[in-house]
C-alpha cells in the first residue's frame, strides 16, 4: 500500500505519540518503585535486598521479552506489543497489590506477580518505542523526534511521583499500585490504537533521509549473526550496559539514600527526586535537538551519536560525585545533570546502532542487544545498591560503584568505531 506525504507525516506523529505513551508507562514502573520501596519494606519486614529482588526479576524478564518484542515490531509493528503491554502492565501492579504479604508464600507471590507480569509488560515497550521512532525518523530528524517521545519518561517520574505521595501517605502502597494499574492499561490501550507500522509498509521513506549522505550502493541488510560478529554492536552494548548499571542503582535507591544517609523525610527525599522529572521534560527534547544539530554540523550521524554518548555518562559521573557531598542544594544540581544524561544515553545508543544496522532487521538486532543490556545492567545495579546498604548500612559505597560504572561507559563510548568491517563502502561516511 502507498500513502500520501501528508498522511505519512500524520503516521509519523502517531508513532511518536504512541511511543510517548509507552515510555511513560515503562518509566512509570521504574520510578514508582523507588518511591514505594521503603513503605513496602516497613509494611512487610522484608530486607532491602528482598524487595529489590522483585525489581531485579522484573528487569530480567523485561530483557528477555524485549528481544521477542523487537522481532514482533519488525514483522507486525507496535500495535500488538502495546496491546500485550496494556494487559500485563495492568496485571503486574494489580495482582501485586492483592498479595497477602503476611502469608508464608506472600514474598514468593510478590516475586511472581511483580517480576513476571511487570517484566513482560515493560519488556513490550522499550524496543518497540525506540525502534519504531528510529524507523520513521533518521539522520538529523531522529534525535529531535525521539527526544519528544522520550519526554514521556520524565513526565511519568514527575506526575506519578506527585500522584503517589498523597496516596501512599493516606492509603498505602497497595492502593497506589491499583491506581497505577489503571493508568497503565488506559495509556497503553490508546498507544495500541494509534500505533502505525514501519514507513516501508506504507510505501514511503523515513523522514530525515535527505540529511544523510547519498549512498552509492543500497544499505546492507544485516543478519543477527553478522551484526553480533562486529565490534560495533558489542561496544555499544557495553557502553549502554555500564551506564544502565549506574542509572538503575540511582533510580531504585536514590530516594532511600536521601532518607538513610542524609536523614531526609520521604516527602523531602521525593521532592529532590522530582527534579529529575522536571529537568527531564526540558532535557529530553533539548539534548535530542543538540544531537541532531551536531549530526548536521559534522555531516556524519555516527560520529555525532558517538560524541553524545561520551557526554551522557560523563554527566552521570559528575552527578554521582555531587551526590556524595550529601549537600542538598548540590544534590538538586546533580538531579539536573542526571536528567541530561538520561536524555542522551538510551536514545543515543539506539541511534548509534541504527546508524550502523538500520533497516528491516533493526528491531531484532536491537532487541537482542537490549536483552543483554537490560538482562544484566539494571538488575545488577539495583542489587548492588541494595547489597551495599544491607552490608554497610549506607548507600555511599553504592554511589562509588555507580561512579565507576559511568566512567566505564565513557571509556567504551570513546572506542565506538566509525568504520564497520563488512558494511558497504558508501556506508559510515
Amino acid at each position: 500500500m502507498s500513502i500520501s506525504p501528508e498522511k505519512a507525516r500524520t503516521y509519523g506523529l502517531c508513532t511518536v505519540i504512541s511511543a510517548w505513551l509507552a515510555v511513560f508507562c515503562l518509566f512509570g514502573y521504574r520510578s514508582s518503585f523507588s518511591v514505594m520501596q521503603n513503605m513496602i519494606i516497613a509494611d512487610t519486614g522484608w530486607s532491602t535486598i528482598q524487595v529489590s529482588l522483585g525489581y531485579c526479576l522484573m528487569m530480567t524478564i523485561y530483557a528477555i521479552t524485549a528481544f521477542f518484542s523487537g522481532s514482533l515490531v519488525d514483522k507486525k509493528g507496535c500495535r500488538p506489543t502495546y496491546a500485550i503491554g496494556a494487559i500485563t502492565c495492568f496485571l503486574g501492579f494489580f495482582l501485586t497489590s492483592m498479595v497477602n504479604v503476611t502469608s508464608p508464600i506472600g514474598y514468593y507471590l510478590y516475586l511472581f506477580t511483580y517480576g513476571l507480569f511487570a517484566g513482560v509488560g515493560t519488556g513490550m515497550l522499550w524496543v518497540s518505542s525506540t525502534v519504531s521512532c528510529r524507523k520513521w525518523y533518521v539522520g538529523a530528524k531522529y534525535g529531535t523526534m525521539w527526544g519528544l517521545a522520550f519526554m514521556g519518561a520524565p513526565m511519568a517520574q514527575l506526575i506519578l511521583t506527585l500522584l503517589l505521595k498523597p496516596v501512599l501517605t493516606n492509603m498505602g502502597w497497595q492502593v497506589g499500585m491499583k491506581v497505577l494499574a489503571v493508568i497503565m492499561a488506559i495509556f497503553l490501550l490508546v498507544a495500541a490504537a494509534i500505533a502505525k507500522r514501519t514507513p516501508e509498509y506504507y510505501g514511503v521513506e523515513a523522514f530525515g533521509m535527505e540529511t544523510l549522505p547519498p549512498k552509492k550502493t543500497p544499505a546492507r541488510t544485516w543478519t543477527l549473526g553478522e551484526a553480533f560478529h562486529t565490534y560495533a554492536i558489542w561496544c555499544v552494548i557495553l557502553c549502554f550496559l555500564f551506564a544502565m548499571a549506574g542509572e538503575f542503582l540511582v533510580w531504585s535507591q536514590v530516594v532511600s539514600f536521601f532518607q538513610v544517609d542524609m536523614g531526609l523525610s520521604l516527602n523531602e527525599a521525593s521532592n529532590i527526586y522530582l527534579v529529575i522529572g522536571i529537568a527531564g521534560i526540558f532535557s529530553m527534547p533539548l539534548t535530542g535537538k543538540l544531537s541532531d544539530n551536531l549530526v548536521k554540523k559534522l555531516g556524519d550521524e555516527r560520529k555525532g551519536r558517538k560524541i553524545m554518548l561520551i557526554i551522557g555518562p560523563a554527566c552521570g559521573a559528575i552527578a554521582t560525585l555531587m551526590l556524595l557531598t550529601k549537600n542538598v542544594p548540590v544534590c538538586f544540581i546533580a538531579m539536573i545533570l542526571l536528567a541530561v544524561y538520561w536524555g542522551i544515553e538510551p536514545g543515543g545508543c539506539a541511534g548509534y546502532a541504527g546508524s550502523v544496522f538500520g533497516g528491516a532487521t533493526l528491531g531484532k538486532i536491537w532487541g537482542l542487544a537490549t536483552l543483554i543490556v537490560m538482562g544484566i545492567g539494571p538488575s545488577f545495579g539495583t542489587f548492588m545498591g541494595a547489597w551495599f546498604n544491607d552490608r554497610f548500612g549506607s548507600y555511599i559505597p553504592a554511589l562509588i560503584f555507580c561512579l565507576c560504572a559511568y566512567l566505564l561507559s565513557v571509556l567504551m563510548a570513546i572506542t565506538l568505531p566509525m568504520k564497520i568491517k563488512g558494511e558497504n563502502p558508501a556506508e559510515g561516511q
